[in-house]
C-alpha cells in the first residue's frame, strides 16, 4: 500500500494533479518529512531524501548555500551517474553556489532588470497579440500548443538566437524536463526548419533513441550533442558579430567557451520551460475558477495580481534539490552532512501558516510571499521577464476572446518536477 510519501514522490501522481491534500496531511505534523525514491521507470534507484514541506524551512534552506549545497551533488534528486557527469553538471550556473553562482549571474543581471524587460514589453504584447489572432476565428485552440512559442520568441530576441531556430528550444525542453514522460523521453520533435547553418548542423547531431526507445542522459553532454554543437556556433558568430543580446555580452564579458555553452543550456532550457508550463496553467486557473475570470476580465487593474495568484496556484517548478554540507537541524529533524534536501514548492506555496484559505484560487490576494521563482540565491533571474509575458498573454486573449470555456481534457506532463501542460484545448 503507498505512503503519503510515495505519493507524493511517484511521478504518475501528477497526471491527474499535484497531491495538494496529501501534502497539506503531512504539514500538519511536520515541516520536514523522509521521501523514498520511487521504484518506477525512468528513475535511478537513490536512498532517499528530506523532503521539505512548510514555507519558512524552504526558505531556510534556499538563503543558505554554505549548509544547503547546489553543487556538491547537483539540483535533481537523483544522483548525476558517474563523476564525470557531476563534473560537467557543476559547471551550470544552477548548479552553483556563490562565488562562483554570483559572478555568473552578475553578467546576466543587466538584461533582466525590470527596467531591460520594460524596453521589451511593446514586443512581447505585439507577439502575443500575433498568436491569439492566428486562431481568433478557429474558435478553439489547444491553448498549451499556442502559449509555447511566446517564450520561444521572446528568448531568441532576448539570447540573439535567430527567430526561425527557437523551435529547437523547444525540443530541447521536452527532451530535459520531459525525461520521467515517456512521450518526451523517446522521441524529438524536430523542431526547427533548419534554415540556418547552426539549424543544420544541430539538427544533424541529434541523438538516437536506444534500444528501449529512451534517449541518453540529458544531463551530460553526451546527452545534448545537438545543443551544445548548436551553443558552440553561435558563441562563434557572437564572437565575429556581437549584438546587443544576452550571449553577445557574455562572450564579450570573458566567459569560457564552457561556460558559454552550458550557460546556454540553462537558459534555453530552464528560460523555456518555465513560463511554458505557468502559461497553460494560468489558463486551467481561470478555467476552474470562472467568477475569477470574469473578475479579472472585468477589471485590468486586477491582471498582475491575478498572475501572481497563478504562480503561486499552479507552481510550474514543484521542487529542487539541495545537498547538506555539514550535520544539522532542520524543522526539528536531524539531517547528517551528505543527505539529500529536497524543497516542494508545490507544498509551500499552499502553506496555511501563510496563506490564507491556500487552496482558494484568488485574484485579489493580497500577500501573496509564493516561491514559484524560488528564494535567495538562486531566485530566478528571468521572474520579471516571464511575468511581462504572462500579462501580454492574457491581455491577448482577454481582449480578443473574453471569457473562454474548457473545450475537451488538460493533458498533463508525467513528472514530480515540472507542474506540465501537454495539451489544454480552449473554445470561444
Amino acid at each position: 500500500m503507498s505512503t503519503d510519501t510515495d505519493v507524493i514522490v511517484d511521478p504518475d501522481t501528477y497526471l491527474t494533479n499535484i497531491p495538494h491534500a496529501v501534502f497539506a496531511r503531512l504539514r500538519t505534523n511536520h515541516a520536514v518529512v523522509w521521501m523514498d525514491e520511487p521504484a518506477v521507470p525512468l528513475w535511478p534507484t537513490g536512498p532517499g531524501f528530506w523532503g521539505v514541506l512548510r514555507h519558512a524551512e524552504i526558505k531556510q534552506v534556499m538563503r543558505d548555500p554554505a549548509t544547503y549545497s547546489s553543487y556538491a551533488r547537483a539540483t535533481q534528486i537523483s544522483d548525476p551517474p558517474n563523476d564525470k557527469a557531476l563534473d560537467f553538471t557543476r559547471q551550470m550556473m544552477l548548479n552553483q553556489d556563490p562565488p562562483r553562482h554570483s559572478r555568473l549571474r552578475r553578467m546576466l543581471a543587466s538584461a533582466f532588470t525590470p527596467r531591460a524587460i520594460a524596453r521589451l514589453e511593446d514586443r512581447i504584447a505585439a507577439w502575443a497579440g500575433e498568436l491569439v489572432d492566428r486562431v481568433a476565428d478557429d474558435g478553439h485552440c489547444d491553448f498549451a500548443e499556442l502559449a509555447a512559442d511566446l517564450p520561444l520568441q521572446t528568448l531568441a530576441e532576448v539570447f540573439g538566437v535567430p527567430q526561425q531556430d527557437r523551435w529547437l528550444m523547444y525540443d530541447w525542453s521536452n527532451r530535459v524536463i520531459g525525461y520521467q514522460d515517456p512521450e518526451y523521453a523517446s522521441s524529438a520533435k524536430a523542431g526547427a526548419d533548419g534554415s540556418t547553418d547552426m539549424a543544420r548542423r544541430a539538427l544533424a547531431l541529434r541523438p538516437a533513441p536506444d534500444a528501449n526507445g529512451y534517449l541518453p542522459d540529458q544531463r551530460t553532454r553526451e546527452g545534448m550533442p545537438d545543443l551544445y554543437g548548436y551553443a558552440h556556433d553561435l558563441a562563434e558568430l557572437k564572437r565575429r558579430e556581437p549584438g546587443e543580446d544576452v550571449m553577445s555580452n557574455l562572450v564579450t564579458a570573458g566567459v569560457t567557451t564552457a561556460e558559454f555553452e552550458n550557460m546556454f543550456w540553462l537558459l534555453s532550457v530552464a528560460g523555456n520551460e518555465t513560463l511554458r508550463n505557468g502559461l497553460p496553467g494560468g489558463m486551467y486557473a481561470l478555467l476552474a475558477n470562472p467568477d475569477e475570470y470574469r473578475r479579472v476580465v472585468a477589471d485590468r487593474s486586477l491582471l498582475p495580481g491575478a498572475v501572481e495568484e497563478m504562480l503561486r496556484w499552479w507552481s510550474p517548478v514543484m521542487r529542487f534539490r539541495r545537498t547538506a554540507t555539514v550535520d544539522t537541524e532542520l524543522g526539528g529533524r536531524e539531517v547528517r552532512a551528505g543527505d539529500k534536501v529536497v524543497v516542494w514548492f508545490s507544498s509551500g506555496n499552499r502553506d496555511e501558516r501563510v496563506f490564507a484559505d491556500p487552496d482558494r484560487f484568488d485574484v485579489t490576494r493580497a500577500q501573496n510571499d509564493h516561491l514559484a521563482f524560488g528564494h535567495g540565491p538562486h531566485y530566478c533571474i528571468g521572474a520579471h521577464l516571464a511575468k511581462a509575458q504572462m500579462r501580454a498573454l492574457f491581455t491577448a486573449v482577454f481582449d480578443r476572446l473574453g471569457v473562454v470555456a474548457p473545450a475537451g481534457d488538460v493533458v498533463r506532463l508525467r513528472s514530480n518536477f515540472q507542474h506540465g501542460v501537454k495539451h489544454l484545448p480552449i473554445g470561444w
